[in-house]
Parts: C-alpha cells; sequence; structure tokens
C-alpha cells in the first residue's frame, strides 16, 4: 500500500501565506526538521517580509492564489504544500467578495496546482467557524458537527461556509485524482507575531494596548462566554506532523488544552501585565455588529491525536504570557521580560 507520510527531511515545501502568524511559526519548526526547501508564496496584504527567518533553504516568492499562474510556476519541484492564505471574519465583514475569491476560487487555484504539479501531499489550514456560529453552536464540537448559522452574522457565516467549500475541493481532489490530504481546523491561534485581524485574538491584543496605558479594557458582553484558542507553536507543530503522518483524507480539530471564558482571558492578560484594573464589561450599542464568537461549547481535539499523533501542549497563562513578552520586546527590545 502507498505510503501517506511526507517527512520533512530532504523534501521541498511550499507554505502559502507563509509570512503570516502561523506561517513563519511552521518555517521554523519545518527547519528544525532538515528539508531541502521551503519556498514562501505571499501576496505580503498581512504577512511581512521582515518576520520570515533568515536562513538559505528558505525562498521567498511573492504571489497570490487568485492568479493560476503564479501557482503554477511556483510550485514546480514542491512535494509538500501547506495552503494557509484566507480571508478571516473582520476583512470578509469589510469586503465579502474579495473574501470568497480568496477563500474559494484560490483554494480551488490551489489544488489544480498540486494536480499539475504532482504534490504528494497538501495541508490545509481550516477553522472551527465550520461549526458555525449562534445559539445552535452547543456542547462538544466534533469533526462531524454539522453548520449552524442562524441568529450569526453573515461575515462568521460566509468565512465558516466558506472554508467548508475548501474542505470540499481538497476532498473532490482525493476522489478524482488520489491528491492526499490533511485538513486541519484551527481554533483562534495566538501567539508571538500577534495581529489584529482575528476578531476573538484581537481581544488579547486590545486588552493588552489598554491596560498598557493604564486603562480599564472595555469588553462588549457578560464576560461568561466560552472561546478557543490554540497555541502557534502548536499549530506549527501540527502542521509538520500532517506532513509525517501516514494519513491522508483526514480532518481534525486543533484546539488548546482547555476553553477559557472571555472574562478570564481577560484576567489573565491583566495578570501578566500586572495590573489591578478591572475589565468593564458592557452591553453591545444598538446596531453594533459583534464579530467575536463565542458560546456554551468545546472544541475536541481527541481525532488529531489518533490521525497524526498531536495534542496541545501550551496552555493559556503560558502563552499569553509568551505573546505579551514578544510585544513588550518589539516595543523596547532592553525591556526585561514578565
Amino acid at each position: 500500500m502507498k505510503k501517506k507520510s511526507l517527512p520533512i527531511a530532504g523534501n521541498s515545501f511550499m507554505i502559502i501565506g507563509g509570512a503570516s502568524l502561523v506561517g513563519t511559526a511552521t518555517v521554523e519548526e519545518m527547519l528544525k526538521h532538515n528539508p531541502r526547501r521551503i519556498v514562501i508564496l505571499d501576496n505580503f496584504a498581512f504577512g511581512s517580509r521582515d518576520a520570515v527567518v533568515d536562513d538559505p533553504r528558505v525562498e521567498v516568492v511573492s504571489g497570490d492564489i487568485t492568479r493560476l499562474p503564479n501557482l503554477l510556476a511556483a510550485m514546480e519541484g514542491i512535494d509538500g504544500v501547506l495552503h494557509l492564505a484566507a480571508v478571516m471574519t473582520i476583512s470578509m465583514a469589510a469586503d465579502p467578495w474579495s473574501g470568497l475569491n480568496v477563500n474559494i476560487g484560490g483554494v480551488q487555484n490551489v489544488v489544480e496546482a498540486c494536480r499539475v504539479n504532482r504534490v504528494r501531499k497538501l495541508v490545509f489550514a481550516s477553522s472551527n467557524a465550520v461549526y458555525g456560529y449562534g445559539p445552535g453552536v452547543v456542547g462538544s464540537l466534533v469533526e462531524a458537527t454539522p453548520f449552524h448559522q442562524a441568529g450569526a452574522q453573515p461575515a462568521g457565516i460566509l468565512y465558516g461556509a466558506s472554508k467548508i467549500v475548501g474542505e470540499q475541493l481538497l476532498r473532490d481532489a482525493y476522489q478524482r485524482h488520489g491528491q492526499d490530504y490533511v485538513i486541519l481546523r484551527y481554533s483562534t491561534v495566538y501567539g508571538e507575531r500577534q495581529h489584529y485581524r482575528a476578531a476573538n485574538a484581537k481581544l488579547i491584543m486590545d486588552a493588552f494596548d489598554s491596560y498598557r496605558k493604564g486603562v480599564a479594557p472595555e469588553v462588549v458582553g457578560t464576560g461568561n462566554d466560552t472561546k478557543h484558542f490554540v497555541y502557534v507553536g502548536d499549530v506549527a507543530r501540527a502542521n509538520v506532523m500532517a506532513f509525517e503522518a501516514d494519513a491522508t483524507d483526514r480532518t481534525v480539530n486543533l484546539s488548546g488544552p482547555d476553553t477559557v471564558t472571555t472574562r478570564e482571558l481577560i484576567n489573565i492578560v491583566r495578570d501578566v501585565v500586572g495590573s489591578d484594573l478591572e475589565p468593564d464589561f458592557v452591553p453591545a450599542p444598538p446596531g453594533k455588529v459583534v464579530l467575536a464568537a463565542g458560546g456554551e461549547y468545546r472544541i475536541e481535539h481527541h481525532a488529531a491525536k489518533e490521525a497524526i499523533g498531536w495534542a496541545p501542549e501550551i496552555d493559556m497563562r503560558t502563552g499569553i504570557r509568551r505573546l505579551i513578552n514578544w510585544r513588550i520586546a518589539q516595543e523596547q527590545p532592553s525591556t526585561t521580560q514578565i
């Protein structure tokens, strides 16, 4: 039987969206395993060249997944592809048409380029948004949990639905052409090189900014909703393990060791910063669209252990401390870590 594993050592990889939070962490993780070459393809709409590690095995290519010729040329000689590039909920709210073009048309272009270039394995970054939003999302969310949309904001539903379509494009390619793949459904990713583009991760950054100014953060809601995060280093490990595992045609959740409420999350930031200011939880103003999601549910990651051997290692407090230390170091390199 054909092996579905693709060792990092000695092989060539492309990371699409590789200048991103997850992409840069994955490059660093891959380099520990001695790849022959890593090609980062990014249009730098969000990622930064400065964030990419300087290593002779790493090549940076400016390209856009909505342009198939870019992908076809850049993917020549590549053994494995990690597809990270996507438009997330906040950007989807601002420009849904462009978001769908990237998240659906772009994925189809990636799949086609993999087929033409005989890529051995494709790992796709999906999202827990495939379970939907709103009051229907409750209990333990496993890979077979259906999509819910009643009572949710359109931007979140469009994002989640676009990820569902992307997943099905990979399943179709496997059935039609035997394209091996693994889909990883990320919870909200946070950690060093954190940005402000993911609605839930933005809560961490906004709270940090407020406490650094000596102001109590204002948070919409009661603070009692449950949220699901996963540390970027754990995600980078999962990406590598998905290639090396003898697995294909699999979809698994990635989530942290435990859930956290919004109130607990803000209080962790407060404790790490060393503030005594209590967060101010306020109701949403009339007509305000709240894009951050949460609810009475838990994203289970047991299937990832069975499929690719992965389990999370970094708890929320440790991860936030690492993030804040990184952020402070960016502002003042000589500052003592906390």
